[in-house]
């Protein structure tokens, strides 16, 4: 069993293999988390808030990388994420600076797997929320919306659900029960 201590960052937000998020980094102590990160000191981990809870999150997370960065409008610094690899968050502890690292432990990613037939209608779905959400889709140098694996993580990371309800399908083996979710949920909307 080999674990890895990483600098952890958790937020509301979910953030999965292959999928990007704009973060807003504001206060010194969480930029010296990132510079710690891009020296290469911790590797990056982000987790979806748990509330009242030690550890601050779920305890399924995302290495992810920092592939983009920008000063925004407020002066605080913006970063773009790729997620990269599942991983199971073992321990936390908290710094005196207040930064939290974890001990973490490398999870399967889901596999690619084609769409096909039925299930054709969520990436048709995805396609055109992207329409919709420019911004969510300018992150992206390429769509895999033929990809089932693709396309439902990126669902789970829009879909406005209870973070522990999302947790329920991410912690699945593989795509299938949130594409089941994704089709029941368009069909139900398209009548």
């Amino acid at each position: 069993m080999l674990t890895q201590e990483m600098a952890l960052i958790t937020r509301d937000d979910l953030l999965l293999p292959g999928g990007r998020l704009e973060f807003r980094v504001a206060g010194p102590c969480a930029l010296s988390l990132m510079a710690e990160v891009l020296k290469g000191h911790y590797p990056l981990v982000f987790g979806m808030t748990k509330a009242n809870s030690t550890p601050p999150c779920y305890p399924v997370a995302t290495q992810c990388e920092i592939i983009d960065f920008n000063q925004l409008d407020d002066d605080t610094l913006g970063l773009v994420l790729e997620g990269k690899q599942r991983v199971k968050i073992l321990s936390t502890a908290q710094r005196r600076d207040g930064n939290w690292i974890a001990r973490t432990m490398a999870c399967h990613n889901w596999q690619e797997e084609p769409i096909k037939g039925e299930f054709e209608l969520i990436s048709a779905a995805l396609e055109q929320f992207y329409q919709v959400n420019p911004d969510l889709v300018d992150l992206y140098s390429d769509l895999h919306l033929d990809d089932a694996t693709w396309v439902s993580q990126r669902w789970l990371e829009v879909l406005p659900l209870y973070n522990r309800d999302k947790q329920v399908l991410v912690n699945q083996p593989d795509c299938h029960k949130t594409m089941n979710f994704m089709l029941e949920l368009i069909k139900s909307h398209a009548t």
